[in-house]
């Protein structure tokens, strides 16, 4: 178990520690963005564009309520953690996240191109939701949904989101197909430098293998992370009336990730999802895009109600997600911040993300004078002229 005693105060601190303990092409997998990284810095550069109202010095609430629900879903906090990839930061992987958050008191997605299977996740925490690419034939969704189904998954998340990218200026980083013995040798002088990383490792039984297997076929050994990924770049993209089928396949909360349009999200609703996540891949999809945060109140605009708003990128401290609720939002997801704390601290280090944007929001919401997340409102956040970027449309 991690230590309790490595305990961080800022979501940027289990940056740095994750930088120092990961080996360069692991840390590297975990900041990339597309391309130039135009879209990856502008998730993070527009929440400093936003300004809070002045904060109120008397009559303030003495308690504050910070719980939601997402998905049918209640969580104590309006944070939960996106589905993201095979998770080689720690040992503990997608595992160590479930039960950070349940501890947390909140949800988890699930990527289906995780390292660890849906039944032993859904197990430390059964607020978990299940994601998706459309990847493969609609029998092969169907046999990886009712299968995530069958574990106890309590919603279904479609990304959306993702396109190929074509190459990252600061150069992509080395990932073999599997750890062969080729493989080991390629990275042995990252794993020189980086030795506790090595020794956990081989503390819980040896280097990560690489594979997905929520994507195996029953009865199948599970596939590898690119033998998926080629799988999925091969299936044609979606057509509306293939959301509409999953989403009535599934029958239960949906989730469509990936929403930055207003005429999207319009489109979302008309097929009967739950919800959206107003998300650009962390800025891994079309680079030059502008950051989620831009696109929400346009979003949430246009869907008046109908459909619960979820944000996802840029996410960083407690003040964000309070600036992302005043928009429009109904909770927000977070992928990097938590991968941090994986690699920092293992389960206890999600916790403790978790915990310092729990503190943040409460913090934030004392000062606004606002005794409920539900009480936000644009009021409370000064939107400079230009800030969407003409998204409201």
């Amino acid at each position: 178990m991690a230590s309790t005693r490595e305990w961080f105060e800022t979501v940027e601190e289990a940056r740095r520690r994750a930088r120092r303990r990961l080996p360069r092409s692991v840390y590297m997998a975990l900041v990339a963005g597309a391309e130039k990284g135009v879209t990856l810095q502008d998730n993070l550069a527009a929440f400093s564009e936003l300004r809070f109202t002045p904060p109120h010095i008397a009559n303030l609430p003495a308690a504050r309520d910070l719980a939601t629900s997402v998905l049918g879903q209640d969580i104590a906090l309006p944070v939960i953690a996106s589905p993201t990839g095979v998770q080689a930061v720690h040992p503990e992987g997608e595992a160590g996240v479930a039960r950070g958050t349940a501890e947390a008191g909140t949800a988890m997605g699930l990527s289906s191109f995780g390292s660890m299977p849906v039944e032993t996740v859904a197990a430390a925490n059964p607020k978990l939701f299940f994601q998706v690419y459309w990847s493969g034939t609609r029998d092969q969704i169907t046999q990886r949904t009712e299968r995530a189904r069958q574990a106890g998954a309590k919603g279904l998340i479609v990304t959306l989101d993702w396109s190929f990218s074509n190459g990252r200026d600061w150069g992509s980083p080395a990932i073999p197909e599997k750890m062969d013995l080729r493989a080991m040798l390629r990275f042995v002088p990252e794993g020189i430098v980086r030795p506790g990383y090595v020794r956990e490792w081989l503390r819980h039984g040896g280097l990560p293998d690489l594979t997905v297997p929520n994507m195996a076929a029953p009865g199948e050994p599970a596939p590898t992370f690119f033998g998926v990924y080629g799988e999925w770049m091969q299936t044609p993209p979606p057509s509306w009336d293939d959301i509409a089928w999953l989403r009535e396949k599934w029958g239960g909360p949906f989730m469509v990730k990936g929403v930055m349009r207003p005429d999207d999200a319009r489109r979302v609703v008309d097929i009967g999802a739950t919800a959206i996540s107003v998300s650009n891949h962390g800025g891994n999809n079309l680079d030059g895009t502008p950051a989620s945060i831009r696109a929400l109140p346009g979003v949430a605009d246009a869907v008046g109600g109908q459909i619960e708003v979820v944000l996802d990128g840029g996410i960083r401290r407690g003040s964000d997600v309070v600036k992302a609720l005043a928009l429009g939002a109904k909770a927000v997801m977070i992928g990097r911040a938590y991968l941090w704390g994986l690699a920092a601290n293992g389960s206890a280090g999600v916790k403790n993300v978790f915990d310092v944007l729990r503190g943040g929001i409460d913090s934030s919401l004392l000062a606004l004078g606002r005794s409920s997340i539900r009480d936000l409102s644009p009021d409370d956040v000064i939107v400079p002229a230009e800030f969407s970027r003409g998204l409201h449309k």
